[in-house]
């Protein structure tokens, strides 16, 4: 299940990206003192008092400008609060109010969404300077210096307390995105595992333009798909409305819990297709491979080796992947699908058990010592798994720093070796405990 989102919105240099970096402890967003800096919105993952949630920063938001970048700003802004649960809207209290921030505060009643009204840059406490904002008719306004640090404790209390108070539906349903390059078969895909009509298919690019989600049950198992626009290089995104897509697609993969990689299989993998599968390996969700347009390539005995082959070469950063070659148009193998969409699932999710953790690494660094660095080498005390979706293990070791990529790698073939995560990626974390 997806994090809650705070999305932190305003309007430009108000302090929203200075904030957004203390909270996620480093800079993330760049901070100038100029509007306009941060065009593109931005997550991170955090925590306060045990409660995990994603941040996204966004671009000032000019609600009255006709600048083509400023709309575009808009539309980027206005994706992060459809998607967040929670919303901190910042404002300058050294410059006190203007007329974009009843703009901005009108925009957000609208969303229907809990708002929290941030005063910034208060380095010594007005009651002056805060009190004005309550005409925003936004409530208690929160004053702090993002800067120097002061009073996010409490803007980060009240927004983790919504966490509980918003009423969101439980869906045990396993979540599905589809995503790709445009017209690489997504929606016909989409349509031939709903069994219906659902996206409309055109062999025009960008026909989906937004991010749809729709349930089904196949054998008793709830599932929701998400079919979202095909994602192609910035440069080639020739409009807002397209922007918008993209953007969108980026969210249904970091709510999902399983992404289907369209690829079209007459053209094979790009460059574009590989940043595409690289941001979902970053985002740590399993995921399958699925070849589409397999009915339109020449093929001999060797063909699929050949395919498989490549895709390892050129996809060596997650050579645990899972592939699949179908033809979405005439159903070719497209049963094939979901039983591997449950099976990268299960093995994101799996729990390994202490004991069997701490055997298998204990045996690896006794078979495999740790290179030594200036007289020094890595000693693990021992392991432990803190989480699932992706796993997630921890290594108490001397120091950090000993342990090099190329061990960290070892290890990790190890864990792949000895348990079954095949499609989906792992974490390996280090603590330091002295001994």
């Amino acid at each position: 299940m997806a994090n809650p989102l705070i999305a932190i919105v305003g309007r430009p240099n108000v302090g929203k990206s200075t904030f957004f970096n203390k909270v996620a402890g480093r800079k993330i967003s760049i901070t100038e003192d100029r509007p306009g800096v941060t065009r593109d919105r931005l997550y991170a993952d955090s925590e306060w008092r045990g409660k995990a949630f994603t941040m996204v920063d966004t671009g000032g938001i000019e609600l009255r400008s006709a600048d083509t970048m400023w709309n575009e700003i808009k539309k980027q802004a206005e994706v992060a609060i459809d998607t967040a649960q929670v919303i901190m809207f910042f404002v300058d209290g050294r410059e006190g109010l203007t007329t974009s921030d009843y703009d901005v505060a009108d925009m957000l009643r609208r969303s229907k969404k809990p708002v929290i009204l941030v005063v910034n840059k208060i380095d010594e406490y007005s009651e002056e300077k805060v009190f004005e904002f309550y005409s925003l008719g936004l409530g208690e306004p929160y004053s702090v210096s993002a800067e120097h640090g002061t009073g996010i404790g409490d803007v980060l209390d009240e927004a983790v307390s919504w966490f509980e108070k918003i009423d969101v539906e439980e869906d045990e349903s396993v979540k599905i995105a589809v995503v790709g390059r445009p017209n690489a078969g997504k929606s016909s895909l989409v349509n031939k595992l709903l069994g219906f009509e659902r996206s409309i298919v055109t062999d025009i690019a960008g026909t989906t333009r937004d991010a749809l989600d729709t349930k089904f049950t196949v054998n008793g198992k709830n599932y929701t798909i998400i079919d979202t626009a095909g994602i192609r290089k910035k440069s080639k995104v020739e409009d807002d409305i397209e922007y918008y897509s993209v953007m969108r697609a980026f969210d249904a993969v970091r709510r999902a819990d399983v992404c289907l990689l369209v690829v079209d299989s007459t053209t094979g993998l790009t460059e574009q297709d590989t940043k595409i599968i690289g941001y979902v390996h970053e985002q740590g969700k399993p995921s399958v491979i699925v070849m589409n347009k397999w009915d339109l390539v020449e093929k001999d005995t060797l063909t699929i080796n050949k395919f498989e082959s490549k895709l390892k070469e050129d996809l060596k950063f997650m050579d645990y992947f899972k592939s699949v070659y179908i033809s979405a148009k005439t159903g070719q193998r497209a049963e094939k699908i979901l039983p591997l969409v449950d099976e990268v699932f299960e093995h994101s999710n799996s729990r390994i058990t202490t004991g069997m953790l701490n055997d298998v690494i204990s045996d690896a660094v006794r078979a495999n010592e740790p290179p030594s660095y200036n007289g020094r080498r890595l000693k693990v005390y021992y392991s432990s798994q803190v989480a699932v979706a992706p796993p997630t293990f921890v290594l108490f070791v001397n120091s950090s720093d000993l342990l090099h990529f190329s061990y960290e790698r070892f290890l990790e073939n190890t864990l792949r070796k000895s348990f079954n995560f095949t499609g989906t990626p792992i974490k390996i974390l280090t603590r330091e405990k002295k001994g």
